[in-house]
């Protein structure tokens, strides 16, 4: 008999706490490669927060195991991302920071401009090269992130809510791009509380209240009676859990992480 393979990701009895309050409790679910697995859930809920102890941002007790097929690379696009409005760096700037070995003071490569117009045209963003990063709506830094995050290409896409601040058309454009990442061998991971998008989009949806109340097929899913009693009320967890610490941007190769 053929045993089956691994799934890309094993979240195993993943509890966490901060200043004595249980955040996490018992989460355990995986994710399969090559899939787009939205987590929902209320605020407060600890979605956040599990994206930090998977990015290693977060201390945790339980396990959490990744079986990589490839690079192992980790694109992250986070919930909240804060610029510096004194500082004078263009969207071409920021994405070629670590695009090339040059510092972008002394110039952008012809290589690594060219590098950078194929990620903002696949985001929708074609021609804000020159665009002040400080000047951007919420919704067009939003999508310079995910350009950032997908380039090397990702093994694993993690993002935060990446539809918040889009427009019907950005919306539009960000489901074509997991869609076609998606479709390119790249497994998503996703928060969001737009459950149009999520039944859309989602191979698997997991629910989550600090820990996992449901999981599988999003429209079956989401129109459990305790899940949709859970989800549109949207409110907010006393103790502060509902603005729990948000990780900052990252990217790494990894090859599984543990906690204990």
């Amino acid at each position: 008999m053929t045993t089956p393979a691994p799934p890309l990701i094993e979240f195993v009895g993943v509890s966490l706490r901060r200043n004595r309050e249980l955040l996490l409790a018992d989460v355990t679910f995986s994710i399969q490669p090559q899939t787009i697995h939205v987590i929902v859930g209320p605020n407060g809920a600890g979605k956040t927060t599990l994206l930090a102890a998977l990015l290693g941002q977060a201390a945790f007790a339980g396990r959490i195991v990744a079986h990589w097929r490839g690079t192992g690379n980790i694109g992250f696009v986070p919930q909240a991302f804060s610029v510096d409005a004194s500082l004078p760096v263009t969207v071409e700037d920021f994405l070629a920071l670590t695009r090339q070995r040059l510092p972008v003071c002394f110039g952008v490569r012809p290589a690594t401009r060219q590098r950078i117009a194929t990620l903002l045209r696949e985001v929708g963003l074609a021609g804000l090269e020159t665009r002040p990063l400080s000047v951007l709506s919420g919704g067009e830094l939003r999508r310079v992130l995910l350009a950032h995050a997908l380039d090397p290409r990702p093994e694993l896409l993690i993002l935060d809510e990446p539809g918040a601040g889009l427009d019907e058309r950005g919306v539009g454009r960000l489901e074509q791009v997991l869609a076609d990442v998606k479709a390119a061998g790249t497994t998503v991971v996703m928060v969001s509380h737009d459950l149009d998008q999520v039944r859309r989009l989602a191979d698997c949806v997991t629910v989550l209240d600090r820990s996992v109340i449901g999981q599988g097929a999003a429209t079956e899913t989401l129109a459990l009676d305790h899940v949709r009693a859970l989800l549109p009320s949207g409110v907010s967890r006393t103790g502060g859990a509902g603005s729990p610490e948000r990780p900052p941007m990252a990217r790494a190769r990894s090859a599984g992480r543990s906690g204990h």
